[in-house]
């Protein structure tokens, strides 16, 4: 397949459609500020991972218990994303992103205020509600704003910031975190989502002007039926659930709670190297990212090598790490584990150029919030496995990490069911769209 080919394959329209989007210098500023809402809600959604330990002791609670803060915030995220879906395919962008950002703000000061249990599990619930707006939303700007061969670019440079936020939770919270103790940093950080708040209410534009979307008319609960239907009856949407969910639950636990406690507790080591390894993960996938979306941009049937080979990859680390002999892993091979753990994010948004092709543009963000539910549900599966699992053991983490095997056979086995289907399905919709592209008139 040639390489325009790909480009068209992997995003769903020939390359000389009509009315595609321009891109330039515009765009980039446009989605800039679109993807800095998300840049902030990533750091609020990882905050806990670095302040784990010190939440267990400020409220008093146990593995269990502690899970539930990041189970919660992942139950309310998955649970929005169709109904964020049909409201950016509705609403549009702008209105999308600045609630999210209000309720995600909202979220991470009420966190750093609370002084029981049950208000800090509101304030992570109110964060989860927000920032489930964001991703999507993001995505529905980049396919307004950017030709369509630019989308699987344009959407891992999208998860590359993401995780920049990851860093910046990593390195520069977590200091703070210790350095002015939990409710300055908390409330300090804060003040990061009132600045993305103002500057898309100053400056974001759903699309470029003249581009206007043909309107549609909405008809209430039969609409929203449908419109959920015919996403979910198309393989490549259900494929791409199963990719995002086999893909990127293993990093996200990893990064989102029981990284650091595995680290310092179960391999001995300090908090400082503990936070060095987790930012390597997070190196790991933003160099990633940017291979995984170069390679699929031009050879889009790379897609399911590059997933399942992810699966593998992660899953023979994890199996070494926790079968070694000794008390501890060496640290060449958690360096190894960490930097693999890297590639789980750039893999998950693999499943998104499985779901794009799929549906027409007024189904885009239906079809992204069906595929973004996969990861979230499965990483919500695992931290409540492994907080389970630590307190019915004694803190035996290689039972507990065992948890992620499971999934993922689950996720391998529907993805492979899948696959053919998918294919086909859209190689019929590339066909038909030539057709259409060489029949429009001039």
């Amino acid at each position: 397949m040639s390489s325009a080919s790909a480009s068209s394959g992997s995003s769903g329209s020939s390359v000389s459609l009509p009315g595609d989007p321009p891109g330039g210098r515009r765009a980039m500023a446009v989605w800039g500020v679109g993807v800095s809402v998300y840049f902030v809600a990533v750091i609020f959604r990882t905050s806990l991972g670095v302040a784990g330990l010190d939440a267990a002791d400020r409220f008093h609670v146990g593995a269990s218990a502690l899970s539930t803060f990041s189970i919660l915030q992942l139950l309310v995220y998955a649970g929005m994303q169709i109904p964020v879906g049909l409201l950016v395919d509705r609403l549009g962008t702008k209105k999308v992103l600045s609630l999210g950002a209000v309720l995600f703000t909202a979220g991470q000061l009420g966190f750093a205020f609370s002084s029981s249990y049950g208000m800090a599990l509101a304030s992570r619930a109110l964060l989860g509600c927000g920032d489930a707006m964001t991703f999507i939303a993001v995505l529905r700007l980049g396919t307004r704003w950017f030709p369509a061969r630019r989308s699987p670019m344009v959407a891992q440079l999208a998860g590359l910031i993401g995780m920049a936020g990851n860093l910046v939770s990593t390195l520069v919270l977590a200091r703070l975190l210790h350095g002015v103790g939990w409710t300055a940093a908390f409330a300090g950080s804060a003040l990061a989502g009132a600045v993305v708040v103002v500057l898309v209410l100053l400056f974001l534009k759903d699309h470029p002007e003249g581009q206007e979307p043909e309107p549609f008319p909405h008809h209430g609960a039969a609409y929203v039926r449908r419109q959920i239907a015919a996403s979910w009856r198309e393989p490549g949407t259900r494929l791409g659930l199963w990719v995002h969910f086999t893909t990127q639950f293993p990093a996200m636990v990893f990064l989102l709670l029981w990284g650091l406690p595995f680290l310092v507790e179960a391999q001995g080591l300090s908090r400082a190297v503990a936070g060095e390894l987790l930012t390597l993960v997070v190196l790991s996938n933003m160099l990633i990212g940017l291979v995984y979306g170069q390679i699929v941009a031009r050879h889009h049937e790379a897609r399911l090598p590059l997933a399942l080979g992810t699966v593998g990859a992660t899953a023979l680390t994890w199996a070494a790490t926790l079968a070694y002999p000794g008390d501890h892993a060496p640290m060449w091979l958690l360096v190894v584990l960490c930097t693999v753990l890297g590639s789980c994010g750039p893999a998950s948004m693999l499943g998104f150029d499985f779901a794009r092709p799929a549906n027409p543009p007024e189904r885009q963000g239906t079809a992204s919030g069906i595929t973004n539910m996969g990861g979230f549900v499965a990483s919500m599966t695992t931290l409540f496995a492994i907080g389970v699992l630590l307190d019915a053991t004694g803190d035996d983490y290689r039972v507990a990490f065992s948890s992620v095997f499971v999934l993922q056979a689950l996720g391998v086995s529907q993805v492979l069911r899948l696959r053919k289907r998918a294919a086909r399905r859209e190689r019929e919709r590339l066909v038909a769209s030539r057709v259409e592209t060489v029949h429009v008139p001039a």
